[in-house]
């Protein structure tokens, strides 16, 4: 008698399997996404890698080049060629405002041209009585030496007293004196190391001031220009995230580290104001506008704060796609405004 298990069907080896189980399915699916994953940071990589090659080499060359500047600078003013030197150090800052030592070698000219000795006139008979002036020549010789010293608060009060006292004393030179003063104190006003002591109106104010004695330097009236930016943009901070992005937008690029009080760079207002203004495009569902917004942060502002936007710029990326990925979590009340156009200043 044979055996049940005889009459049973049996596997055999070499039988034809049956279709993948659909459970297996996923898996080839998440493997192809892996290679296209790393095909995908493999290519950014390598955009990464060539961006930077560029900008260094690029920033290299313009290095190079204010260097040649600023050795002409300084050849120039031992030569006493203070016009010449001014050209050099003026071209140097306006392309670096933080190139080591431009700012105090162009100060140091302006002081030296402001300073120079002027020819004493011969002395001639005189039939009237000369009128003692000890007390302004004094006062002259005073400001004379706090300017030298760069104590500009000084040198100011000390030429007011002596306009006071007296007018029309060595009038011109005088202005020259103030023109300096000012000028250089109200750049200090704005761009110093302690962002603490940064005070921008004061500074416009000095170099308004300044300018009632001789035009502006172009480094100085592109600095005043910016300093009103700032404050206007600053203005509509957490009430306008729009415009304030749109006036930033337009500092950073050429004073990236102007700052107020608040110690917050133009680079970092206008990174912040921006990723305020993308999270309202999002929830507004322009998520392609958002991501090309977070897209232009990221990559002209980075920053170890930004990791905070990650997780809201890749779900706007998911949307933007089509992959489903989350939607906002709300839609703000207040419409979204329109990018138009904000009246520009007039560029420096």
């Amino acid at each position: 008698m044979s055996d049940i298990n005889d009459t049973q069907p049996r596997m055999n080896a070499t039988q034809p399997q049956s279709p993948a189980s659909p459970a297996r399915r996923p898996s080839l699916w998440i493997a192809g996404l892996g290679v296209i994953l790393l095909i995908a940071l493999g290519i950014l990589g390598g955009y990464q890698s060539g961006l930077t090659v560029r900008r260094d080499a690029q920033a290299t060359v313009v290095f190079q080049q204010l260097s040649e500047q600023f050795q002409l600078g300084v050849q120039a003013l031992n030569e006493e060629r203070y016009e010449v030197a001014l050209q050099h150090f003026q071209f140097v800052i306006n392309h670096d405002p933080a190139y080591p030592g431009a700012q105090d070698k162009l100060t140091e000219i302006l002081v030296k041209m402001s300073i120079s000795p002027t020819p004493t006139a011969s002395p001639t008979p005189i039939l009237t009585p000369t009128p003692d002036l000890r007390g302004v020549e004094e006062i002259f010789t005073r400001a004379r030496q706090l300017m030298a010293a760069q104590d500009w608060d000084g040198a100011i009060s000390n030429l007011d007293s002596l306009r006071k006292t007296d007018p029309v004393y060595r009038a011109a030179q005088v202005d020259g004196m103030y023109y300096i003063a000012l000028r250089t104190r109200g750049v200090s006003k704005i761009i110093n190391e302690k962002c603490a002591n940064i005070n921008l109106e004061g500074g416009i104010y000095d170099l308004t001031l300044a300018e009632r004695f001789g035009p502006l330097d172009s480094y100085s009236e592109s600095l005043r220009t910016w300093s009103r930016f700032y404050i206007i943009g600053a203005s509509f901070w957490e009430l306008d995230w729009f415009q304030a992005m749109n006036y930033f937008s337009q500092i950073y690029p050429h004073w990236p580290s102007l700052m107020d009080s608040s110690c917050m760079t133009a680079t970092e207002r206008w990174r912040y104001a921006a990723i305020k203004y993308a999270e309202r495009i999002w929830m507004s569902g322009d998520y392609c506008a958002a991501q090309q917004l977070y897209d232009e942060v990221f990559l002209n502002a980075p920053s170890e704060k930004n990791a905070t936007a990650f997780p809201t710029a890749t779900a706007v990326h998911e949307n933007c796609v089509g992959d489903g990925g989350s939607p906002p979590p709300s839609v703000s009340e207040t419409p979204v405004p329109s990018p138009t156009p904000t009246p520009t200043l007039p560029t420096p």
